[in-house]
Formats: structure tokens, sequence, C-alpha cells
């Protein structure tokens, strides 16, 4: 930790204080190589031998209140000398070694003197290089090192996280550059003007997999997840490595070696009910991001409706963007007096007051929906509209709705969980059993632009036809032909590529529903002033 905090400030917060960790292509090549001395040593006993060389040594300094690791010791009399694995080659710079990996080593040699050996120099051995570096550990080295341990203990004890770097190269080859958000931190907080980098892809390689048959099994087999039909035995497999998320309808079944499997690899996975209605989701169990829940609670417990006044702005603007682009006939009086709206959600002080416009826009919007809706060529009322109502559905367009709106709110969740939320505790839906309030809220914003844009294209490609629905007394159903055609539409809506309206990158909306989320958790817990809601132009 030490290291990263030379490395970085904010990188030694986001992993000691906040306990996140994200893999990268460098964190996997350094376990690889510190696989051999991270094994127990297989010397004899230390106390029965002169000189001895032991593997992956813990090591204790009260004095300095520091506790560590050594990779290897070599031991020679009474002096000791720490080597420290390194997988790149040494800088070409006065000392050959970078100075988080001086400190590193310098606080490895004091804690071998506190032990009582003499220590005056370690060794770093570059894999990649296979060099060894020595570093003598001076006065300036030590003294460095010691400050930096009080440095480091003053930023840990701090409620707020220390600004992320400025336009560093260091951002490039960080593994937590997707939490951090340096770039977007900082233009948010007014450090930089400077147009924010992507630094981490637009979108992942992994998909999500959906199980909709019912009484399928899915197991795991040789690094593979298989899909095995209940009535017919076949068997469908697709790497794990390749599956983002795990989506179940109905009662198929997920054996436990899976679950355990996904959880241990932080895949999420999702349960719907038969008829799409959203049942929750399970991840790896959070245990760090303490500060952010607590900011979370005292937020929705209070009567702040600054950040769900910006969501609901959004969420408007966004309705206003899809009339203007798609109504057949432009409602001008409905786009104005969205725009109006939009503009008093952030200037309402209460959260009754903000339900109310939410529910104006709703109404207004709703009541033109029909209108985007291309009917030509369609059997009579085969996809009239009548306007959103509670369970269950009465027409085939709200069937629709409904069910892209569970999907939206499963990956909702899931990004909400990824960074550390609790979703059941909503900013402006407030709390019921079994509803994840914070996931509708953060939903809000994207309900337009990825559920109702999804449905419209459904309909309007005719990817749907009247024949795909099952109405019955009690409401309408999709058919199972449909289910796939819809969640094959929103997927292909959750990886479209756009270019974000903020940041000026293009980046899949999949990403941006992660991307909000992390915003709302820097808003929350002070790295930016204020949260912004997502707009497209």
């Amino acid at each position: 930790m030490l290291n990263e905090f030379v490395y970085c400030p904010r990188l030694f917060y986001l992993e000691w204080v906040q306990a996140q960790f994200a893999q990268s292509a460098d964190t996997v090549e350094g376990s690889r190589i510190h696989r051999r001395v991270d094994r127990e040593a297989t010397t004899d006993d230390p106390a029965s031998v002169q000189d001895f060389t032991t593997r992956s040594l813990d090591l204790a300094c009260p004095k300095l209140g520091v506790v560590g690791k050594a990779d290897i010791v070599d031991v020679s009399g009474n002096e000791a000398t720490p080597v420290d694995y390194k997988k790149g080659t040494p800088p070409d710079n006065e000392h050959r070694a970078w100075d988080p990996e001086r400190v590193q080593l310098c606080l490895q040699g004091l804690m071998l003197r506190e032990l009582g050996y003499r220590s005056d120099h370690g060794v770093l051995w570059f894999a990649r290089a296979r060099q060894r570096v020595e570093v003598p550990f001076t006065s300036e080295l030590i003294d460095l090192t010691e400050t930096t341990i009080a440095r480091a203990r003053a930023a840990a004890a701090s409620p707020t996280a220390p600004p992320p770097l400025v336009d560093s190269p260091k951002c490039g080859r960080c593994s937590l550059v997707g939490i951090c958000l340096p770039d977007e931190t900082n233009m948010l907080a007014e450090r930089t003007h400077e147009q924010p980098r992507r630094l981490v892809p637009g979108k992942s390689d992994a998909r999500p997999l959906y199980v909709t048959e019912p009484g399928a099994v899915v197991g795991r087999s040789k690094g593979r997840i298989t899909v095995r039909s209940k009535d017919h035995g076949e068997s469908t497999e697709v790497r794990a490595i390749d599956v983002s998320q795990l989506s179940v309808f109905g009662n198929s079944q997920v054996t436990t070696q899976l679950v355990r499997s996904l959880l241990r690899e932080g895949t999420p996975i999702a349960w719907f009910s038969h008829g799409g209605w959203f049942s929750g989701v399970a991840m790896q169990p959070t245990m760090s991001q303490v500060q952010l829940r607590a900011r979370q609670y005292g937020i929705a417990s209070s009567a702040d409706c600054s950040i769900a006044g910006e969501m609901i702005r959004s969420k408007i603007m966004n309705c206003r963007t899809l009339l203007r682009r798609n109504a057949e006939t432009r409602p001008d009086r409905a786009i104005t007096q969205l725009k109006r709206l939009a503009s008093k959600s952030v200037e309402v002080e209460s959260k009754a007051s903000l339900l109310g416009v939410e529910g104006t826009a709703a109404r207004i919007y709703f009541s033109h929906f029909a209108q985007m809706v291309r009917s030509e060529g369609l059997p009579g009322e085969a996809f009239g509209f009548e306007g959103r109502n509670r369970r269950p559905p009465r027409d085939a367009v709200d069937c629709l709705l409904s069910f892209v709106y569970a999907l939206l709110i499963k990956d909702v969740t899931a990004a909400l969980h990824l960074v550390g939320f609790d979703p059941a505790m909503g900013l402006f839906h407030r709390p019921r059993f079994g509803r994840p309030a914070l996931s509708l809220d953060l939903a809000e914003e994207f309900r337009p632009l990825i559920g109702d844009s999804t449905v419209l294209r459904l309909i309007n490609n005719r990817e749907v036809q009247a024949d795909d629905f099952i109405f019955r007394i009690s409401g309408v159903a999709l058919s199972p032909k449909a289910r796939r055609a819809v969640i094959a539409a929103y997927e292909r809506r959750m990886e479209q590529e756009i270019v974000h309206p903020m940041f000026g990158y293009t980046v899949s909306y999949r990403r941006i529903i992660e991307v909000q989320a992390r915003l709302l958790a820097a808003c929350l817990l002070g790295d930016i002033p204020c949260y912004s809601g997502f707009v497209t132009r």
C-alpha cells in the first residue's frame, strides 16, 4: 500500500480505505511472476542455520506501526537483504528504480532492522529483463519512507479520497482507472478544462447470457457455462470468460457450482419470473464502501432532493428529445411543457413536489407516445397504446415497455451493486419490500433512451407482430419467441456506442450506466460538487 501511495495517493485510498480492486493485464502478470516467491519457504528452520533464504516472509514494525510481507529475504549472519520481485525492466534514471519500489523496499529493510538484523540495502529483481538492481538505504530514502508513512496514515484517516492525478500518464496503466474516473472527476470538479481521455474500452467483450427456456439446467464444466434443455436434453456451451452476467427466467435451475464460481469471479446472476418481472440479483457481498452507504442513507432520509431533481430533469429532457425525433406530428405544446417541467424539477424544495412534477411530465409524454408508433401495415389496433398501467399490462405496447424496463432495472441494479450502493434505499423512490428503489431512481434518465427506444424499434421495424402476444382477461404477455426478440433488441441497444455528451468519447449505453453510478458515488463522497444526469444531445 505504501508503494501505491507514492504512485498515486488516490489509488492507495481506493484500495486501502474503500477496499476496491480490479484486475488488469499488469496485475495478472504480476501475480504470475510472484507465484514462486508466494510459496512457503522450503529451507531449514532459520534458527538452526547461519545463512538462509526465506520466501514470502511476514514482517512487522511496531515502532512505525506497519506490517508487510517480503518476497524474499537473504540472510547471511546478522545481515538481511530484502529482495522484491517486479515484472518489468529497470527505468533509465539515476537510481535505476522508481520511488514507489524504492520506498517499499526500504520499508522492508526498516522492518528487518526492527527484528535485530543489519540491513543497509535491498535488491529489486526485474523479471522481464532478468536484472538485479541494488537499492542502498540512504538517510534520504529512509526519511522519504518515514514521511510517506505519516502522509499515508493521514490520508487514510480523511473522510474523502485525495483528488485524482491531473492528465497523468500513470492513469492509463492503473487497474482502477474505471473506478477512479480521473479525467471525468477532474473535469466535473473544475480542476481541469481538458476533454477527458477514454482510458477504458467503450464496451466489454463479454456479453450477458439469457436463459429463457423453462426447466433448463445451467451449470459449469471445464471453464464453460452449459445450458441443458429439460425436454430435449440438448446442451449449449459458452466460455465463462465471455459472460458478463447471467439472467435466468422462470423455473430454470442454476447449479451450486456455477453460482459459487460466478460470485467468486464477480459475475452477477439475475432472476426473473416466467412473466418477466425482475426478482433480484446475486453478486459478491460488498464489505467495502461503508462511507458511501452511510452518505446514501443520510441523503435518502433527509429532505434534500437536489440529486433526485437532477435525475428527473434528465429523464424529462430525454423524453422530450425522443418526442422531437420520432413523433409523426411534432407536438410543440407538449415539447414546451416538458422543457418547463424539466427546469422546474431542479427548483422544487420537496420530494412530494418533485413527485408531482414527474407525474405530470409522464402523463404528457405518454399521451403522445402513440404518435411515435408507425402503424402503417399493422392490423387494426394491434399496437394501440392506452397509457402506462401497473401490473398486468393492458396492451401490447405496455407489455413491451414493462418487460424492457425490467431488463433495464436488472442492469442498473448490477451497476449499483458493483459501485457499492444499497439498491434498496432510494433518493427519490420510497423504499418498499422487494423494490430496488435506488435502481428505479438511476433508471429514470435511461428509460426513454434505452427502454422506450428499444420498444419503438421493435414495433416500427416489425421485429414483433400482433401474434407474438398472448391476450388474456388478466392482461397481455409475451410469447417465448417474442421474448427472445425483445432481449436481442435490448442488448443491441445496450451495446450501441454513442458520443458521451459531457465527456466527448465514444462509449456504450451499458458502460454509461456504470459511469453514472460512479459519478453518483463521487457526488455523495464529495469528489465532485454535484451530480450531472445523462442527457443525450
